[in-house]
């Protein structure tokens, strides 16, 4: 006995009566949904309930694994805390799936334990599971980490493994909403990106398209606020190799925020179902086939995170690189997820070949947001080069195209840049927004930032992309 199936849920708290108070009868689709999916789910007769939750335990660069013989839970913080939850867990499996952790390297474990109540993103699936099952099943908690689509990947294959290790019958329990940014009068606004994600993923899910998962645009899944793709890539891990009868069972967003509902019955093997080594492989393909430019990139930041120096420039680069001079950036993707970006707008170096070889390590190693690129990333990492025309000063946002030309806001000193065509950049508003963000310009107050009575200034400028 192993893992037999894995369901995705959203955990809205609205769902509840006691919290409803009759409002969680716009989502009757979900509810019933919801019921069908734990009722399937409770009649496989699990032993083992993993749930993976945005709302555990979350570090940037481990993945928790609540420890400890049993937790409780109520909705206090949500105006019902006569409504409890309790669960016992499965100690057992928490220890061998941190031992599977420790020899893969993957950084997991029981560590780090800062809240042991049970999760609303936790409770609510048990709250429905609960409605259908024997009480003598042991849960596993486990939450998310800021880490790559491939190690959330790998963590669900190692669940899976722990469950086949151990004899346990085992289902995994994806818990996770949507986009939060559905609708101009929900509580978090309304993003085009919004749509655009839900549409994407429910498509996914009903197909059983975990690739599609795994090589979402984080530009889209961020513009979109959601918070249950990190959950999705664990629970396609877990089904590795596996052949399953994937369906959507319901999806809404009444009120803002995105519910979906699916279903995935494992009815055997399927060696083609392999995402991981997909994405793996498709992160080497896309290296096949670089320009001068983007090889530049690369050999730079190889050069010096394998020796600590620079690289000399190879004697047979275009003379292009050589006589000519131009700001650029240097972006790194790991797995389709953003791994470094640093660049200039204006050149700084004698050519357009040494603005290259700095900038390629400035993005691994200098970029504020991220850690710096250790040598085992290096062959996952897939390079693109903008450079950069001359900025053209501009009178309004009249002038400026998303798709055509990027942007520069300033406002005394402060200054932020924005490249053009970017995966959920639909509008000038957006791309102004972004802009003054990383400039730290408040848009809302652009024309008078702190009383100081400095204009926002705006260019634009256009790219060629090389990639």
């Amino acid at each position: 006995m192993s893992l037999n199936a894995a369901f995705v849920v959203p955990h809205p708290p609205v769902i509840l009566p006691e919290i409803g108070h009759g409002r969680e009868q716009e989502i009757s689709a979900t509810i019933t949904a919801y019921r069908a999916a734990m009722q399937k789910a409770a009649e496989l007769k699990p032993q083992t309930v993993v749930i993976i939750s945005p709302h555990s335990v979350m570090y940037q660069d481990y993945f928790h694994i609540s420890p400890g013989d049993q937790a409780r839970g109520n909705f206090g913080r949500f105006g019902a805390s006569q409504v409890r939850v309790a669960a016992a867990y499965d100690t057992e499996f928490a220890d061998a799936l941190e031992k599977n952790c420790n020899e893969e390297k993957l950084p997991g474990g029981t560590l780090g334990e800062r809240d042991a109540a049970l999760d609303h993103g936790t409770m609510i699936p048990l709250h429905f599971f609960n409605e259908f099952a024997a009480a003598d099943y042991r849960l596993v908690r486990i939450g998310l980490a800021g880490l790559s689509p491939l190690d959330h990947y790998e963590l669900g294959q190692l669940i899976a493994k722990t469950a086949a290790d151990l004899g346990r019958s085992t289902v995994v329990i994806a818990s996770g909403d949507l986009s939060h940014k559905l609708t101009a009068d929900g509580p978090y606004g309304f993003a085009a990106q919004g749509p655009k994600f839900d549409a994407l993923t429910m498509d996914a899910l009903d197909k059983g398209d975990f690739l599609t998962l795994l090589k979402m645009d984080p530009a889209l899944s961020e513009g979109a606020a959601e918070c249950g793709l990190r959950s999705f890539w664990i629970m396609a891990g877990a089904l590795d190799g596996k052949a399953v009868e994937s369906k959507a069972l319901s999806y809404e967003g009444p009120f803002g925020v995105g519910y979906g509902v699916a279903s995935f019955i494992i009815n055997g093997d399927d060696e083609s179902r392999d995402f991981g080594r997909q994405l793996k492989d498709g992160a080497k393909q896309d290296r096949n086939g670089e320009d001068p430019l983007v090889g530049l990139a690369r050999l730079s930041l190889e050069t010096y995170v394998k020796t600590g120096n620079y690289a000399p420039l190879p004697l047979e680069l275009p003379k292009e690189l050589t006589t000519r001079k131009a700001g650029a950036f240097v972006s790194l993707k790991k797995y389709g997820q953003l791994r470094g970006c640093i660049g200039t707008i204006t050149p700084s170096r004698d050519s357009l070949a040494e603005e290259i070889l700095h900038n390629a390590v400035s993005a691994g190693t200098g970029d504020p947001r991220f850690p710096s690129v250790k040598e085992n990333e290096l062959e996952d990492l897939v390079y693109s080069v903008d450079v950069l025309g001359e900025p053209e000063a501009i009178n309004g946002v009249d002038a400026l195209d998303p798709k055509t030309y990027g942007v520069i806001v300033e406002q005394g000193r402060r200054r932020g840049l924005l490249l053009p065509d970017l995966a959920g950049v639909d509008s000038v508003e957006q791309q102004i927004e972004i802009a003054c963000q990383k400039a730290g310009i408040d848009s809302d107050r652009s024309d008078d930032l702190g009383g100081s009575g400095e204009p926002l200034k705006l260019y634009r400028f256009q790219v060629v992309r090389h990639q």
